[in-house]
């Protein structure tokens, strides 16, 4: 009853301000646009909704981010595509914040303006030899393998080199570790890109190193993706036991979390069940633990090239809070690799007139309401914008988390609009889509509209199913 009392004031609380359309922009149209999207429409029974990328394809990481051979979590598509058929709702694909159009401009043409274009960069270690060939990072990778247009000409030299190292131990990690490692019979039904799959059935890679700084009990993957990284067919486990040795602060982790608790139990038993050495040509995954990277080293027969990697072994000291962070040792070694994945975390990139804290690497925000600058003082808001995603809380959580954090910030539109912060802005017509297609089209901006999406989609399934890939 109250959920409904509240829909029904903020319904005329809108109403009251206006009889025209709540004009809405969400830039960026993977899962926190979508949810944005979907939350607006339903709230607003006044708002139109455009969802604009800068891609010509829409739904973002769940595209190009989920695993190829991780079909069901791209179930969400089909949410998604209802949202974009909504009468109310328009994708302009091929439309580019800061060249296309400006922040400024999408501020003048809409009432309400939500960025949630994610994290399309990269932390960098900042350590000797980053820039070294066969160095890349863990995203390029998995852009790579999903045929996104940014990295479809990435090349990773899979040929020369039987080892590949990866540095983290998340669940992006494994994926990575999985797609090296699993049979490419196997991937070949998958979505994967047609390219990605020729490289892999012509890879040399047999040895794969995940390299985490801290130990078993605080690796940061989930015990699904674990499950399945062990679970490969015909694959070899190394993993040192005494790394597997507890603390009693460890014991205390354990006790308190379920997920770190199944996550250790299930190395154990890889640690247990598995034969001392691989046989011949045999597959590998090494796990290594309390290793941070010093410096990449240069090959000595082929000047430029990444030869392997210098760890400095950590242990793990407290800090506050009950946390502990891994620092050096002084003790080094070296590991021979010839590519390198880094899988430390993506990073947002800031667009011209957004306040931005590069240190957190987000917009600085109140429940989703885009603050003045990074004091934090939550009476400097910028009227109208609005942040959801990891660009408002930074690159962390499953698609669903997109969920609870888009009805966070549409709670605190509707909260403004209701309360009469938006009454200057939303008291007045605005051009909306019609404004900015107008702007486009004088910029000679070809947009890709949701239909035109539907058609290249029907053409890639129909082109998929002739190699018995998945209609998904």
């Amino acid at each position: 009853m109250a959920i409904f009392q509240a829909r029904t004031m903020l319904y005329r609380s809108f109403s009251t301000l206006s009889s025209h359309p709540l004009r809405v922009c969400v830039v960026g149209s993977g899962p926190a646009g979508f949810y944005t999207a979907e939350k607006m429409l339903k709230a607003h029974q006044e708002a139109q909704v455009d969802i604009i990328d800068r891609l010509p394809t829409p739904f973002g990481l769940v595209r190009s981010g989920v695993a190829p051979d991780h079909p069901e979590t791209k179930i969400v598509i089909n949410q998604f595509s209802r949202v974009a058929r909504h009468e109310r709702c328009s994708f302009l694909g091929n439309v580019t914040l800061g060249s296309s159009v400006s922040l400024a401009e999408l501020r003048e043409l809409y009432h309400v303006v939500v960025l949630a274009y994610g994290a399309e960069s990269d932390r960098v270690l900042g350590i000797p030899g980053e820039d070294l060939v066969g160095i890349h990072s863990a995203r390029e990778f998995v852009w790579w393998y999903n045929g996104h247009p940014d990295c479809k000409n990435l090349d990773p030299d899979l040929k020369n080199t039987d080892t590949a190292v990866i540095l983290g131990q998340g669940n992006v990690a494994l994926d990575v570790a999985r797609i090296l490692l699993r049979p490419a019979a196997e991937l070949a039904t998958t979505d994967i890109a047609s390219h990605a799959l020729a490289a892999l059935e012509e890879s040399s890679i047999r040895k794969v190193y995940l390299v985490g700084r801290r130990g078993p009990v605080q690796a940061a993957c989930t015990a699904k993706e674990l499950r399945e990284v062990l679970g490969i067919k015909d694959l070899c486990i190394h993993l040192q036991e005494a790394d597997l040795l507890k603390t009693p602060e460890d014991e205390e982790v354990l006790k308190n979390n379920r997920i770190q608790r199944r996550v250790y139990e299930l190395l154990s038993k890889a640690v247990t069940t598995q034969p001392s050495y691989p046989r011949s040509g045999q597959r590998e995954l090494h796990f290594v633990f309390f290793r941070k990277p010093d410096r990449f080293l240069d090959a000595d027969e082929r000047k430029g090239h990444v030869s392997g990697v210098q760890f400095e072994k950590t242990v793990l000291k407290g800090v506050s809070d009950g946390k502990r962070i891994a620092v050096g040792t002084g003790q080094f070694e070296d590991l021979k690799c010839g590519m390198v994945l880094k899988s430390i975390g993506y990073k947002s990139v800031p667009v011209d007139g957004l306040p931005f804290d590069h240190h957190k690497g987000v917009v600085p925000n109140i429940r989703g309401r885009v603050l003045y600058d990074t004091s934090g003082d939550p009476t400097l808001l910028e009227e109208g914008l609005y942040v959801c995603g990891w660009l408002k809380r930074g690159p962390t959580g499953i698609i669903a988390t997109n969920l609870y954090c888009a009805e966070e910030t549409v709670a605190s539109i509707s909260e403004d609009l209701d309360q009469g912060v938006l009454a200057s802005k939303s008291s007045l017509p605005k051009p909306g889509r019609e404004g900015l297609l107008h702007l486009l089209d004088n910029r000679n901006v070809k947009v890709v509209q949701f239909s035109d999406w539907e058609k290249i989609d029907s053409t890639e399934t129909r082109l998929g199913s002739l190699k018995n890939k998945p209609s998904g």
